[in-house]
């Protein structure tokens, strides 16, 4: 079999692993945005804003968990039957469980259901990245980073629009649950059309079963052993920064601007997702300008500052709540253009998938851990969203240290 490499198969993947990613971002935002009001409709009249705020953690603690082991999965998977095959099973899993979510009578089958989701939602990231830097191997690499990095974040803010045309309420929430499971459909069309990646395809033949077979195991071991630890911990920073503590902005908006302004958490989602869509656009230029390392440090630094900024400082419904939200979508963002930029070039073609899939998702371990240690101090600071946030934001630091130990690779080819 020869490898696809005509212009409509160039464009047939950017499509897929675009959209694929962009709906993965829809099925992310989707419980920070609509948790609150779900759990006023499924808790009844044993709702508080306590016991909703740990359904609100139990829920981005089991979608992390799911995606964790998605990534794994389902990286794993498209390291040995195929990137596009692998790519379009992962859509398909994430938009037929998020279609199920109409159905549900309970928050236990809710979760459930979100741990499904996570883990299609896992496995998408690692077979598109992978699928675009080796298909288009000879276009700027920033470039391919910034488009992956968009992508959800363009998911995200075409949920706020979802959600200002069609205002979220507890007796309305059913019916977006289908709307944002519709595209299955590209699910099914991505496995009919989308060609199989040239580069993994020489590799196959070059390499063999036996040793496709190995490549799970080989990155634990050395001499990849060393990549793939300094790649789950910084593929863990930003996702532990943004779960437990990013992601609290959108319940507190929703709680303090309560029922008299339903529609004040999609303009909340909205400014965060145009400041993220553009930070995840330049985070890959960011990393090639300024070099992997400096870069990294930089935006730990700001996405700790500004985090604590926000919930220290200010409260929602001020006129400049708002504007502080974009810039921390922008700065907390730009780790999603960096982390398709540098983590497929730390691992070889045999393993590229399943490595770029375990740093990327290995870290959503870790995440959910710490998301539902955000909602034990939610309980301890008694409802206080805006503390449980500035202290999880600390998190965010972390990176200006971890990143010293990880190789430089600007100006540097993939490894074979």
């Amino acid at each position: 079999m020869q490898p696809q490499t005509s212009p409509v198969a160039k464009w047939l993947v950017l499509s897929a692993a675009f959209l694929g990613w962009l709906f993965a971002g829809v099925q992310l935002g989707l419980m920070p945005f609509a948790a609150l009001t779900i759990s006023k409709d499924l808790m009844g009249e044993s709702f508080s804003s306590v016991g909703a705020g740990a359904w609100f953690a139990g829920y981005s603690a089991i979608t992390m968990l799911g995606a964790a082991i998605g990534g794994i999965v389902f990286g794993h998977f498209g390291d040995r039957f195929g990137r596009s095959r692998g790519l379009a099973v992962s859509m398909l899993c994430y938009t037929m469980f998020g279609l199920a979510g109409y159905f549900v009578k309970s928050q236990e089958q809710l979760l459930l259901l979100r741990f499904l989701v996570g883990l299609g939602v896992g496995g998408t990231w690692p077979n598109g990245v992978s699928l675009l830097s080796e298909f288009w191997s000879d276009v700027s690499r920033p470039a391919l980073a910034g488009i992956m990095g968009a992508a959800a974040n363009l998911g995200i803010l075409l949920l706020s629009f979802l959600g200002k045309a069609y205002v979220v309420t507890p007796d309305t929430w059913r019916p977006f649950m289908l709307i944002t499971g519709s595209p299955v459909v590209l699910a099914v069309l991505a496995y009919a059309l989308v060609p199989e990646s040239p580069k993994w395809l020489q590799s196959r033949m070059a390499s063999g079963v036996a040793t496709q077979r190995g490549s799970l195991f080989d990155l634990f071991r050395p001499p990849l052993l060393r990549a793939t630890i300094l790649g789950i911990c910084l593929g863990a920073i930003p996702l532990l920064g943004a779960w437990a503590s990013s992601k609290w902005m959108l319940p507190w908006a929703d709680h303090v601007a309560g029922a008299a302004n339903p529609g004040y958490k999609a303009l909340v989602l909205s400014c965060w997702s145009i400041g993220a869509t553009i930070g995840g656009l330049v985070g890959g230029y960011a990393g090639q300008l300024l070099g992997r390392r400096l870069s990294y440090v930089l935006i730990s630094l700001c996405a700790c500052g500004m985090n604590i900024l926000i919930y220290s400082l200010l409260q929602p419904l001020q006129s400049v709540f708002l504007p502080a939200v974009f810039v921390q979508g922008f700065i907390s963002t730009m780790f999603f253009g960096w982390l398709p930029l540098y983590l497929p070039e730390i691992f070889p073609t045999r393993v590229r998938a399943t490595g770029t899939g375990i740093s990327y998702n290995f870290g959503r371990f870790l995440t959910a851990a710490g998301v539902m240690a955000a909602g034990l101090l939610i309980q301890l600071f008694q409802g206080d969203y805006a503390r449980v946030g500035a202290v999880t934001g600390l998190i965010y630091a972390l990176g200006a240290v971890v990143i010293w130990w990880a190789p430089e690779t600007k100006g540097k080819d993939l490894l074979a």
